[in-house]
């Protein structure tokens, strides 16, 4: 009776991929079958919640087989992250139109971030000061007290790094070695090793510009090549969000939502209003932010159901060319704001545990002093996050730590975690485009035309 419900299971979860493509053949928009695939997803997920239990076997087995179609997409994304950001990084420096702006830009789209991050620590402040949130309000199960005992021993291994040490760890020591991610600030260091190569291209430029042009050549083919491998897996989005969504919802610890049903308001509070700042700043700049809405869907959506903004990058950089954003801007804002100024995972959340933690210690979080020393903590420590999962915590520990607040009690959150990440992560990739969009529009490099062009189709 198991294998024949998990059979049934699968071959639902297929009848509604199997409409998707339906779709796809009737020419509908990419953007609205990404929307129907994360509603089915979000319906079918509850479905499984009011049939099975969470711990149920037979729910367990079903959404294992799902993790092919949504994993798997997912590491096909991941498969492609690195090769796109260190060609991406490298193709902007050999686009003529950018060589002599390369520190302006890149220096506008760092600002732009760690100013909205700045930002999003402050209403994350706000958000847990208004809710009057505090840890000693949560209670302390054996899921909370085995994470904080991981979080512990995470901590132990990056506590004694002085400052100094822990921007050496960002450098690219051996660059191969972080072509394969093994370290949590791979991404930086590879985007760093990119920018070296990029720095060099220049100076052989103006010495040897056959040499240079070989190499220009080189790069544009090689990033042909992998922008197609980025499109053929794009074209899964629908499929890929589907399976991620129903996993994520059917094996949701409802009960534990509820009881911790503040804390998650209180969040998705700050998470809105975050993004109702990025609305207006691209209203301020004279672009439509219904039009932004309208693109950034299909991202956002992958984006909030995938739980990667790393995995999210050949969709963040394919958008942010359908808003206008000239390629060589697009890359450098998709692949900096990957591990730098994430409004979400290192800005808002970090701050909100902090506000929290501080009573239990005795501090007292509505002072200016503590409230200044947080906002610039969070956007120091916001250098180096890797838009993967973890991120979120190495950033939580990163500001915990320098605020001398116990790192543990940050494991008290563990339940509705999953749930909190998906907009973080949200809110992670539209602050990287709307860095791209707002400098490029300063730079007066914003093709308007194509910002109000009808709604960009990967097909």
């Amino acid at each position: 009776m198991t294998v024949f419900l998990i059979v049934v299971n699968i071959a639902v979860l297929l009848l509604i991929a199997g409409s998707l493509y339906y779709l796809q053949k009737k020419k509908v928009s990419f953007s609205k079958r990404v929307f129907t695939a994360l509603a089915a997803g979000i319906i079918w997920g509850l479905i499984l919640q009011f049939i099975y239990e969470p711990s149920s076997s037979v729910l367990t087995h079903s959404t294992d087989w799902y993790s092919i179609i949504g994993g798997g997409y997912v590491k096909f994304l991941q498969m492609a992250v690195m090769p796109l950001v260190f060609v991406s990084i490298l193709s902007a420096f050999t686009k003529l139109k950018l060589t002599n702006n390369v520190g302006k830009i890149s220096g506008s789209v760092i600002g732009i971030l760690i100013g909205t991050t700045a930002i999003a620590a402050a209403i994350g402040i706000a958000a847990a000061l208004s809710f009057n949130l505090e840890a000693v309000q949560i209670s302390n199960g054996s899921a909370e007290a085995a994470r904080a005992a991981e979080l512990q021993t995470t901590f132990e291994t990056v506590k004694d790094k002085t400052l100094p040490q822990q921007v050496l760890d960002l450098l690219p020591a051996n660059p191969f070695l972080d072509f394969t991610g093994a370290r949590p600030t791979s991404t930086i260091a590879v985007v760093i090793f990119a920018a070296i190569l990029g720095v060099a291209y220049l100076g052989v430029k103006r010495k040897q510009e056959e040499h240079a042009a070989l190499f220009a050549s080189f790069v544009d083919a090689i990033h042909s090549i992998v922008m197609r491998v980025v499109t053929l897996i794009l074209r899964l989005t629908p499929y890929g969000v589907l399976a991620l969504m129903t996993k994520t919802v059917a094996l949701s610890n409802l009960d534990a939502i509820a009881k911790l049903g503040e804390f998650v308001v209180a969040s998705y509070v700050a998470l809105a209003l975050m993004f109702v700042i990025h609305l207006l700043f691209i209203a301020f700049s004279g672009l439509n932010p219904l039009t932004y809405i309208r693109k950034a869907i299909p991202v956002l959506s992958f984006a909030f159901t995938s739980r990667t903004s790393a995995g999210a990058l050949p969709l963040n950089i394919s958008t942010q060319k359908s808003l206008g954003v000239p390629e060589g801007i697009a890359n450098f804002a998709g692949s900096f704001g990957l591990t730098i100024g994430q409004n979400g995972c290192a800005g808002i959340y970090p701050a909100m545990l902090a506000v929290m933690i501080a009573p239990s210690v005795g501090v007292n979080p509505l002072t200016p002093s503590f409230i200044l020393s947080l906002i610039v903590i969070v956007a120091i420590s916001s250098f180096g996050i890797a838009g993967v999962g973890g991120g979120a915590t190495f950033a939580a520990l990163l500001v915990l730590s320098s605020m001398n607040l116990p790192v543990a009690l940050a494991g008290l959150l563990i339940s509705v975690e999953p749930l909190i990440d998906m907009g973080r992560t949200a809110l992670n990739v539209s602050g990287a485009m709307t860095a791209g969009i707002l400098t490029s529009k300063a730079r007066k490099e914003l093709d308007t035309s194509v910002y109000h062009s009808p709604v960009h189709e990967l097909e």
